[in-house]
């Protein structure tokens, strides 16, 4: 199996938030660097990379852009 980088969460709270949508859309996924980027925040080359099987990254992203649909609305809505 060919694991694919679907994304760089920004966050612990993204990363959960993208666990549990690929969890709930049976996409299994691996965090590579999952835990260090939390202790050690903002330095470059220690984000997380959340990574996806080949077979299953076209469905993974379309969940990752209605994520960032998503997260774009609510933060137009909340400058109103």
């Amino acid at each position: 199996m060919n694991l694919v980088r679907l994304t760089e969460p920004h966050n612990v709270g993204e990363l959960v938030m993208l666990q549990s949508l690929l969890e709930g859309s049976g996409i299994a996924y691996m965090i590579r660097h999952a835990n260090i980027s939390s202790l050690y925040p903002g330095l470059p080359g220690l984000d997380s990379h959340v990574m996806v099987a080949e077979q299953d990254y076209a469905r993974a992203e379309a969940i990752l852009q209605r994520l960032r649909l998503d997260v774009r609305e609510v933060s137009g809505e909340m400058g109103e």
